[in-house]
Formats: structure tokens, sequence, C-alpha cells
């Protein structure tokens, strides 16, 4: 039963929550973005090839992919809000790892834990922002998901100016994320408002879709995966190589090529909350494959323009193509409402996985063919965005 009430104690109650969950997400993410980030660091400190740089972010990646599903799972049916300190608690320990690791195995463990980290946080805190909508699903998610995106933008920017001059044991100083996370995820894990969903009086709440059949959502949910999976084999390319890429094809720096890496992420923030807040009015489906296939003329042209070029074109793909993830996570659980945690965990999971397989699958291909080649190659994937137009419409669907 969908509650309502007055306008300011929305305000008080909502809102703050989500902008806890969205303060919480950037420190977890920036955490996670410091991994590719230090990548030409340790490539030559541990004298690396690609394909084994490609295979830390497959084993951070997978790390934080299987046990998201499973954890959303159990949380359907038995709510852990307070999981989400123990997520912080893991990611710690990996950071602190990676801080100290004197062998590339012991790199490899590092960013396991912060892999695991991040699927213990995922699945709750997805929960937690969905009950704190107040209807607004699309605005909720797009929210939070700023966080994350901006989190994940800056962590580049601090490696550059931090890690980079003090080497990799400056990693540790970044404890303290970690830490002031911690009482953000206890507050909203306490937080009552939590219990029920509240929506802005005046405002009609967002019909409920119906508990349908898997028979009945298996294709959609078929179309979201590969949509995703072309999106983040292509986001994959930048947030491992793209460095690389830069110091190779142009001669930068490599604290240039990590400003400009930071400019690619950064976009992402304005993406993904327009993409959340203009799903709420026109429907994830357009939404959906505009940010996908809208990026393809830019993708297309990318590997072959100058270095200004690529930071314009870069920073215009991220910007579409970032507000398809909150659109399809929104899509995705309005097909399954019953089933957030499962949902949210698993394509959570996926991203995480995906990635992981794209950067390891990438860094083997760059080995052999050369780096300019992935992004030859990559230009193509947002092709797959016609596939969109298949997704049915949810809009009047409800609850039967």
């Amino acid at each position: 039963m969908t509650l309502t009430v007055p306008t300011d104690s929305l305000r008080r109650t909502a809102m703050p929550v989500l902008v806890a969950l969205s303060a919480a997400h950037f420190l977890n993410d920036m955490i996670q973005s410091l991994i590719p980030a230090i990548y030409p660091l340790i490539k030559n400190a541990y004298a690396l090839d690609f394909a084994q740089i490609g295979i830390i972010t497959l084993t951070f990646q997978i790390s934080a992919s299987l046990l998201q599903p499973l954890i959303g799972l159990y949380t359907d049916r038995y709510p852990m809000p307070y999981s989400t300190l123990a997520g912080m608690g893991f990611t710690l320990v990996g950071l602190v790892g990676l801080a100290h690791a004197g062998t590339y195995p012991m790199l490899l463990v590092a960013a396991a834990f912060v892999g695991i980290g991040s699927s213990i946080f995922h699945p709750e805190a997805t929960r937690m922002a969905r009950k704190a909508s107040g209807g607004r699903h699309g605005f909720a998610q797009g929210l939070f998901q700023v966080g994350g995106q901006t989190g994940g933008a800056i962590g580049p920017l601090l490696a550059a100016f931090i890690i980079v001059p003090n080497g990799q044991s400056s990693l540790a100083w970044f404890s303290a994320a970690a830490l002031l996370a911690m009482p953000l995820l206890f507050w909203t894990a306490r937080h009552r408002a939590l219990a029920v969903p509240v929506r802005l009086a005046g405002h009609a709440a967002e019909p409920e879709v119906a508990h349908r059949p898997f028979r009945e959502v298996a294709f959609p949910l078929a179309i979201l995966i590969v949509l995703l999976c072309s999106k983040t084999a292509y986001t994959a390319s930048f947030t491992s190589f793209y460095t690389f890429y830069l110091i190779e094809r142009f001669g930068v720096s490599v604290q240039a090529s990590q400003l400009m890496l930071f400019l690619f992420l950064v976009s992402s923030a304005a993406g993904v909350l327009f993409g959340g807040m203009l799903g709420d009015r026109i429907g994830r489906n357009k939404i959906i494959w505009f940010s996908i296939l809208g990026a393809l003329p830019f993708t297309l042209a990318l590997p072959y323009v100058g270095l200004a070029g690529t930071a314009v074109l870069t920073v215009l793909i991220n910007l579409i193509m970032s507000s398809a993830f909150a659109a399809i996570l929104v899509y995705a659980i309005d097909l399954m409402p019953h089933r957030i945690g499962l949902v949210g965990g698993f394509f959570y999971g996926l991203v995480f996985g995906l990635g992981g397989l794209a950067a390891a699958a990438l860094g083997i291909f760059a080995d052999r063919y050369g780096i300019d080649a992935v992004y030859q190659v990559c230009a193509f994937l947002p092709a797959f965005g016609l596939l969109a137009f298949l997704l049915p419409s949810l809009r009047g669907a409800r609850v039967s």
C-alpha cells in the first residue's frame, strides 16, 4: 500500500535518505575507480602486459558480479539494510591490500576484496533507493547513480594528483573514504522512512506493474541483457585502456591521460540523472534506445579525430550512453517489481561481470592488434541499440 504524506514530510524523510545513499555510492565507486586509475603505474612497476591488466579488471568485476544476484534474492525475502556496512568493510580491506601488495597475485586478491564489497553494497542500496523514491523511481535511481558515476569519475583525477606522484602505497590514504561512508550507511539502515514507500501529495503514484510469470518477461529481459552487454563492453574499453590509447596515440603524459579519463567519466553524472528523470516522463523505452543507438555516430568518428576532437567526442558519447543504466534497471524492476533485490543484484552483477570479461578480451585483442584497433572495433557496439525498439511498453500496466 502506498502512503501519501505531505511534501515537507517527504523532504524530511525520503530525500535525505536518497542523498545519503548517493553520497555513500560516491565514496564506494570512487574507491573502486582507483583500481583502473593506477593501471599505468602498476603496469610499469610490475612489468605487466595488457592481458594481465585486463585480468585485474576481470578479477575485480567477476568477484563483484557473482554474489550480487544471490544477495539480492536473499534480501528480497529478508531485507538486511546493515549489510551495506559489511560491504564497505570488505572494500576497506581490499583498498589497504592494494596499497601494500608486493606481487601480482596479491594485487588480484586485493582487487577481489573490493569486488566482494561492491557485490554486498549494491543490491541492498538499490532497494533502499527504491523504497525512498516516493514513486519517482527513475529520479531516485538517477540520483543514486549520480553519486556512483561522480565517484567513479573523480577516482582518476585523484590518482593523477595524489597516487601517481606519491606511489602505490598512497592508496591507503583513501581508507578515510570508506570510514566516512560507514556512518552514512548506518544512518540509512536505521531510518524508518525506508519501511514503506512514500509519494508526494498531489502526485499520482506510478502504476505498479503486474507480477508476471517469467515466460512473459524472458524476452524483454534478454533484450535488456544484450543492450547492457554492448554498453558495458564499450565502457570497459575506456575504463581499462583509454589512458594507454591517449598516451600511445597522442603522446600525452600519464597525468594528462587521467584528466582526459576524468572528463569521460564525469559526464556520466549528468547523463544518469537526465536519463532517470526523463524516463519517468516519456517512458523507459525511448531513453534506452536513444542512450545506446544515439551514441553510434560519435563512436564511429572517434578513432579518426585528433586530441581535441577525442576529448569532445568522448564526453558526448558517455553523456548519451550513461543515461541507459538507470532506465534499464528501472524497466527491469518494473517487469519484476516483487524482486527488487534480485533484479538490482543481477544487473549490477551483470555490469561488473561483463565489464571484466570485456576488459580481459580487449586486453588480449590490444596485445595482438594494437590499442587503436580496440576503438575501431568497439565503435560498432552501439548499433545493438536497434534492439530496444522490440521492448514492449509498460505504461499503463497494473497489478492484477
